[in-house]
Formats: C-alpha cells, structure tokens, sequence
C-alpha cells in the first residue's frame, strides 16, 4: 500500500480525461480562505514528481506563482507596457521597435525558467554583425530590465541576463572633422545660403550647439549686453545695436525641456559672424509669429530630416559630399578648430558642456591635437646646454659628409 504524503508536499493523480499525470501543491490560500493550487502535468509519472519536486522547491524559495511557461516574450512586453513610466514618447517606440526586431524573434519563445547565459551569449554574438555595440547594449538593456522585473513579480528565480558581457558590434560610421580649409568653404557657402539656414549652419559651427538645444532655441534667450544698465538683457528689449551678444543654452528637445547633462546649460558669447545671421533672421516677417529661432513656415519647430536636408545643400555647395556628413559633426569640427588653435582642452570641454575633459578627449579624440607643452618646453629649458651641444655636434657631422662628399666628387673627377 503506497504510504500518504505529508501536508504540504502536494500530491500526485492520474487524469483519465486528459491521459496525464497531474502533479498538485497548495501554495496557499486567498482572503476568502480558498486554496490556490498550483498544477503541472507529465505523461509519466516520474516526470510528474521530477515537476511537484520543482514547484516545492519554488514554493520554499518564495517563488509562489512561479508559472512553468512563462515566456521571454510575455516578460519583455509586460516591462514594455508597465515598465517603461515617465519615458519620452520617442524613447518608448525606440524600445518597442528594438525589442519586436529583435528580442522577441530570437528568444521570445523561450521559456523564463529555462533562458541560461549561453542562449544569451549566443544570441548577443549572433546580432554582432548587424548591429552597432550601442544597439547591442540596448537590447541587451531591454531583454536585462524585462528579466529584472519578473525576479521581483517573482516569475523566474535569478537574471542569467545580468551573468552575460556585451560584445563589441559592427563598426559604425567614424566620426570626422572640418580641416580650417573646409571650415571655411562651408562658412563662405553658408552666409549665401537662406537667412535661416544660415544662422544655424553658423551656430553649429562657430558656437557648438547641439542640434537638439538649437531646435528648443528661442529668441527670450538671446541677449545683449547694456552698457548703461551694465547688464545683460534680452534682445526684444535692448535692440540690437549694442557690441556684446551671448546666447543662453539652457533647453533642448528632451523631455521635460532638460539639456543632456547639467554641464550642458552654459550662456555662450556670439561671434559678430553669428550676431549679424542672428540680427537679419530677426528681422525677417514671418508668416505665423513664434518665439523659436529656428522654425518652419507653419510656427513648428524644424524637425531632423528639415535640418539635414537643408544642411547637406550646404555642405554639397562648400565641395563636399553632403550625404556623409551629419549637422553634429559641426560640433567635432568646433573642437578640431579650438584644439589646432592651441585652446587648452579645459577650455574647450567648458564651451562644448561637457561634463569633464574625459568625454572631450574620448569621443573627439582624432580632433585633438597635443597642446601640452608646458612639461616639454621645462625640460628644453632645464638641459638647454646638452640641446645647444646636440646641435652643435649635428652641425658638425652633417659639414664634415659634406666636405667628405666633395672630395669625393673631386677625386672622381681627377
């Protein structure tokens, strides 16, 4: 006679109806004082107590509604739905696009429970071809956050995706800089281009602003300084005949209006090249009256694919190829000009607002040449008598093959 199972380790009957074993275990009770089973069926009965062993030992772990078929697939749409609260409109379709093209294609078969570090290896090593090591990081991010969020809804017991290293993708489009030669021909082809296309090819260039700061510019930011009042005030009150203009950077197109980074909001002095593309653009009747700079004829602001098609006239104009260039590599062009006129990195860092020289260095790393030379110029200074007799002595080789060469010459001649 088979021997009763203890409470609490549930229980196993076979189906008639279903031709399945089915394994029980009561995981506790609701507030009205109902059981909640929970159930799993084999067609053997050792695959059935293999399962009742799984759910006993989930239901010790805490892991009480654990379900055994939860896909990756049910979790990363659930973090997509609930997951994603206070995100910009754009960042969330940027998600769901990444996650449907690429997560849930992949892996969103895959049961939760069963989901190991190899399947996530192989799967990251699989989409290296194809993508870019930030498209990488993102859907590893997606496909980490969604795991995440299960452990605390208790769905799974631990992030295997956590345990993976994202491996360097594709190399992408590398990133380049106006030579002062080329800087010029596109300043020169920008004061004949449209008075408003004008000012902002201007702007990204000689200021270094983001695409997406001068797309939340408004004219309230603008300001002139008043000499009699000694004080900075806005353009629509002091006029414009003043010799001082800076421009205040603190919005752009994010949401809530915040600049990328704190260090990013800086109030930045107009060069006069600025100043008059500024002055005439101001000037100019619009049609529907908006306190943004740069617009459209509607009032709008001007979106990406307005500013890129105008911007690559431009530059096809000024002698280069307009399809492979992009507005924000104005900004690694106003660095490779500051760093090649001897401004100190600091300087520069300060201007671009960045948070550091860290990021200046490391992304516009090709741009910059070295202006450190305060330790070079000390050593020279320091050892300047074995210079001068390095010289000397280079001197004196280079006479004495001379004199060596001519006597040569001379006795060939002989």
């Amino acid at each position: 006679m088979t021997a009763r199972r203890s409470r609490g380790e549930g229980g196993i009957h076979w189906n008639e109806t279903r031709q399945r074993w089915i394994a029980e275990l009561t995981v506790g009770y609701t507030p009205a004082g109902k059981r909640i089973v929970k159930k799993a069926s084999a067609k053997t009965k050792t695959e059935a107590k293999a399962k009742l062993k799984t759910m006993i030992r989930d239901h010790e772990d805490g892991l009480v509604i654990a379900p055994t078929n939860y896909t990756v697939k049910e979790a990363v749409r659930y973090w997509l739905a609930h997951g994603l609260e206070g995100r910009g409109e754009n960042t969330i379709k940027m998600y769901k696009t990444f996650a449907e093209s690429h997560v849930i294609p992949a892996l969103g078969g895959r049961k939760l429970r069963d989901l190991s570090v190899e399947d996530v290896d192989k799967w990251l090593a699989a989409k290296k071809p194809s993508l870019s090591t930030r498209s990488l990081k993102l859907i590893h991010g997606i496909l980490n956050r969604a795991v995440k969020s299960a452990m605390r809804r208790d769905k799974v017991k631990r992030n295997v995706v956590d345990l993976c290293e994202i491996p360097e993708g594709r190399q992408g489009r590398q990133s380049k800089a106006l030579t002062p030669d080329q800087a010029q021909a596109v300043v020169d082809q920008a004061l004949k281009a449209g008075v408003r296309m004008r000012a902002y090819v201007l702007l990204s260039l000689l200021i270094c602003a983001r695409t997406e700061e001068l797309q939340a510019l408004t004219w309230p930011h603008l300001v002139a300084y008043d000499k009699l009042l000694k004080a900075w005030r806005s353009v629509a009150e002091a006029g414009w005949d003043h010799d001082q203009f800076a421009i205040y950077v603190w919005w752009s197109v994010r949401r809530k209006g915040d600049t990328k980074t704190v260090k990013s909001r800086r109030s930045l002095k107009l060069p006069r090249l600025c100043v008059e593309a500024l002055r005439e653009l101001h000037t100019k009747k619009e049609a529907v009256p908006s306190p943004l700079v740069f617009r459209t004829a509607t009032g709008t602001a001007m979106t990406a694919h307005n500013v890129r098609r105008d911007f690559r006239k431009v530059i096809g104009k000024a002698g280069l190829d307009g399809s492979e260039w992009t507005p924000r590599e104005m900004r690694h062009s106003f660095v490779s000009l500051l760093s090649d006129s001897g401004m100190p990195i600091e300087d520069i860092s300060r201007l671009v607002g960045h948070r550091n020289t860290v990021v200046t260095e490391t992304v516009y790393r090709l741009q910059i040449r070295p202006v450190i030379q305060h330790g070079a110029q000390r050593m020279d200074k320091l050892f300047r008598g074995s210079v001068t007799q390095l010289v000397t002595q280079r001197r004196q080789t280079r006479s004495g093959r001379r004199c060596k060469t001519r006597w040569t010459i001379l006795g060939s001649n002989q």
